[in-house]
């Protein structure tokens, strides 16, 4: 038997005691507070009897989704049962994952008699894993109010917490429809279609006259029309560097997560729009290769790669990509490498292996931008401190400039963006690459 005393007690119970201290000097009220202790603990009594002796009590289960969705919010729902014969008024204290270091998350309830109400809160999870969930725990008092009983619904369970998922479909609808201007994002301007021209022939009835060929027309002396067929589909793959430059926090979340976020993104429209996705992972060595494909389950193979993805933040060897691409890639392909480069000097020390990559595929190397040097940069200066760190910020995002240049200037597309407007920065390149028909 668990109990649990209430506020209304102890201010009963203080009060009575008060009643004896003063019956000591007035006799009369020493007479009355008799009485008055004995009603009170027969309300006590009674109360212990209407929580435990009729039988009654509070059932409460959890529901929620078999994964969670890293870096979105995730509803969990409390369903809650009263079956008590009277109105019952409790606190519901449930027992969160250790990952989120929550400890006294509880929400108040009110039970009529046989009825049962929901109760629901979101979760936010800026890691990837398996989150255990304990159990229930139930306050619950009788219209006494002077004892509460707790009750312990048994909901240990556990959940894993898989790469953002749950704006898969947002994603996705507005890349079909190329909608992707949020965040200050600029839709990309369709060019052509999605054929690729494959002959020159005669013209027939029923060819579309804006494909006539002028040229080949003049030259044979009668109508010619250029012959199109659909895009073949092209492999488009999503390398991500786990190395030390990768462990920056931004809101809670690694730099590494945003990228593995992105990469199950891009990878769901790309298969979407026909072209087949595949993933590398590394640090100082290869860690795990998808060979791009679209066949049906291959958005589950990446998904459980993405979940699998460790790192001790080493080093990265981008020549052993290289090598790696070489030999594994034999189609061209477009390799979206999700990195992050502080400084022109450490991309200079890895230049040359860009441009090797570059040579045998196109190469996006997508990296990231500073919020807090953006931040600061905002700043009022008000000392000679604040003056140094404002001149420190603007040399920071100075060299980040000069890193996109140089990559210009290396032949090497890049894509400079912040963490938060990651997926839709990258879908946009996907498509100006795609309409532009540079691979």
């Amino acid at each position: 038997m668990k109990l649990f005393v209430t506020q209304r007690l102890y201010i009963l119970l203080v009060a009575l005691i008060l009643c004896f201290l003063m019956g000591y000097f007035i006799p009369v009220i020493y007479t009355v507070a008799q009485p008055l202790a004995l009603v009170f603990f027969l309300l006590v009594g009674a109360d212990i009897i209407l929580l435990y002796g009729l039988g009654g009590t509070v059932v409460a289960e959890r529901k929620n989704k078999e994964r969670f969705s890293n870096g979105d919010d995730n509803e969990v729902v409390l369903e809650v049962k009263n079956t008590y014969p009277f109105q019952i008024d409790g606190t519901l204290l449930d027992e969160l994952p250790v990952q989120f270091q929550i400890r006294d998350y509880n929400m108040p309830i009110i039970l009529s008699p046989g009825n049962t109400i929901t109760k629901s809160y979101s979760l936010k999870p800026v890691s990837r894993g398996i989150y255990a969930f304990g159990n229930i725990n139930i306050l619950v008092s009788s219209p006494l109010n002077l004892i509460r009983r707790r009750i312990i619904a048994s909901a240990q369970k556990e959940v894993k917490v898989y790469p953002s998922f749950i704006k898969l479909q947002q994603y996705e609808l507005m890349a079909l429809s190329q909608r992707l201007f949020m965040h200050g994002q600029k839709p990309v301007r369709k060019v052509g279609n999605s054929q690729e021209f494959d002959t020159i022939r005669d013209y027939v009835a029923g060819d579309d006259p804006r494909h006539i060929n002028w040229s080949a027309t003049a030259r044979r002396g009668h109508i010619m029309t250029n012959h199109y067929i659909d895009e073949r589909s092209q492999n488009i793959y999503c390398i991500i560097d786990k190395s030390r430059p990768m462990k920056m926090p931004f809101g809670g979340m690694t730099l590494l997560d945003y990228a593995i976020n992105a990469s199950l993104v891009i990878a769901e429209v790309a298969l979407k729009k026909g072209d087949k996705a595949g993933l590398l992972t590394f640090e100082d060595k290869i860690d795990v290769f998808i060979k791009a494909s679209n066949r049906n389950k291959q958005v589950h193979q990446l998904m459980e790669g993405l979940y699998q993805q460790k790192t001790t933040f080493k080093e990265p060897d981008l020549a052993a990509v290289y090598t790696f691409l070489k030999k594994q890639v034999n189609q061209r392909s477009l390799l979206l490498l999700f990195t992050n480069f502080e400084s022109i000097h450490s991309l200079n020390r890895q230049l040359k292996h860009l441009q090797m990559i570059n040579r045998e595929n196109l190469l996006m190397v997508i990296y990231f931008r500073n919020t807090a040097v953006d931040q600061l940069i905002k700043e009022n200066a008000s000392s000679t401190r604040d003056i140094y760190n404002q001149a420190i910020a603007y040399q920071m995002l100075d060299e980040k400039l000069q890193i996109k240049d140089a990559l210009h200037r290396a032949g090497i597309l890049s894509l400079y963006t912040t963490p938060e407007n990651l997926n839709v920065g990258v879908i946009n390149k996907y498509i100006e690459v795609k309409t532009k028909r540079l691979l």
